[in-house]
């Protein structure tokens, strides 16, 4: 905990809050190797000539898009600067500052849109891309094991295809782009503790912190304002913070899904995880490709949790059972009976359709066919 910055903070209220960079007005980087880090989870090598180009190539984009549409004033003294060094300036304070985190803001969508359509060029299957992911999580779990840390269970996984079914049966919007965790990790820590230590580690390690999809987060584990103000280590940086505490005061809930109990307590959040492209993969992308760099962005569904917190939540109503029986049964009656309106509510007998209705229950179909 000791080892928490203000800048990996900021990071893990992120990823719990759901939020989005785009509304942050300055970094916390207090070192040369707090930045470093953050470009290495980016999947950036600045050692790389081929990889400083296109940082490079993005943040000019960046500079122009601000000035054309715009008219930002952005002074050549930030804009000719590294990309290190307006990492650097966006921590800091004043003009150069602001101008520095416009820049980086441009730069987030921008790269983010490249790698999505080399992404969308590449001659590779869902399951290809997936075990990229799995590959790059698996190394770096494996030497968090391997360096003790505290990790009670870590299990990965693609999610089945008739639970994705079930799923999106289940959902409003019957749309496969809502369903953001078929591919998923899920780490158990040893105590409660040692849940902010993993979210940093995970942020240096295995996804920048900028890309966690902002409004697909769950924290119903911590009160933040009230779990740092316990620990001195954690304390000592909400004065930093750049963002009111009482963002948090509505309290923490379950996002976009019905079916789980109240009594569930867990921490998950979306990221769009950059993965770095094998260079025999990415020799088989066409040449309008390789101008686009060596990233691409797959989604990807973490949980957290604490050993005891995880052995209360298989009890009772917040069991994963209990969970599936009741989305199983909420399936089965929109199969059968679909949207009953509310001014016709069913009686004891059959349920009264709206008008124009395309609901059915399977009672009322003629069943004088063959089979």
């Amino acid at each position: 905990m000791a080892d928490i910055s203000l800048a990996d903070l900021e990071a893990i209220r992120l990823l719990l809050r759901g939020g989005s960079v785009i509304d942050w007005h300055r970094l916390n980087f207090k070192s040369n190797k707090e930045i470093d880090a953050f470009l290495r989870a980016q999947e950036l090598d600045m050692s790389d000539p081929t990889d400083v180009a296109r940082v490079e190539a993005v943040k000019q984009q960046a500079v122009d898009f601000l000035r054309r549409h715009f008219e930002f004033p952005i002074p050549k003294g930030v804009s000719d600067r590294s990309v290190r060094e307006i990492l650097a300036l966006a921590s800091g304070a004043g003009h150069k500052q602001l101008c520095a985190c416009t820049i980086l803001k441009a730069m987030h969508i921008i790269h983010h849109l490249e790698a999505r359509e080399l992404a969308f060029m590449l001659p590779k299957s869902d399951e290809e891309v997936f075990h990229l992911v799995e590959k790059k999580v698996y190394r770096v779990i494996g030497s968090a094991l391997a360096n003790k840390f505290p990790v009670a269970e870590f299990i990965g996984g693609r999610k089945h295809k008739d639970s994705l079914y079930t799923k999106l049966l289940s959902k409003p919007e019957v749309n496969a782009a809502q369903i953001y965790d078929k591919l998923r990790f899920r780490i158990v820590m040893k105590s409660a503790d040692d849940v902010f230590p993993m979210m940093k580690y995970l942020t240096r390690e295995v996804f920048p912190f900028n890309y966690a999809i902002p409004g697909e987060s769950t924290n119903t584990l911590f009160n933040f304002r009230a779990y740092c103000q316990s620990r001195p280590d954690l304390e000592r940086h909400l004065p930093g913070l750049q963002l009111s505490l009482r963002l948090e005061e509505g309290g923490p809930g379950l996002l976009d899904n019905v079916f789980t109990s109240a009594n569930y307590k867990v921490i998950h959040f979306v990221v769009d995880m950059p993965i770095r492209l094998p260079d025999d993969v990415l020799s088989e992308a066409p040449p309008a490709a390789w101008a686009l760099g060596k990233v691409i962005f797959v989604l990807t569904e973490f949980q957290i949790i604490d050993e005891r917190t995880d052995q209360q939540n298989e009890l009772g109503d917040a069991s994963h059972a209990a969970y599936k029986d009741r989305q199983k049964l909420a399936v089965m009656r929109r199969l059968k009976v679909g949207i009953v309106g509310t001014e016709n509510e069913p009686g004891p007998g059959r349920p009264t359709l709206p008008p124009n209705s395309m609901a059915f229950d399977l009672d009322m179909l003629d069943t004088d066919f063959d089979d």
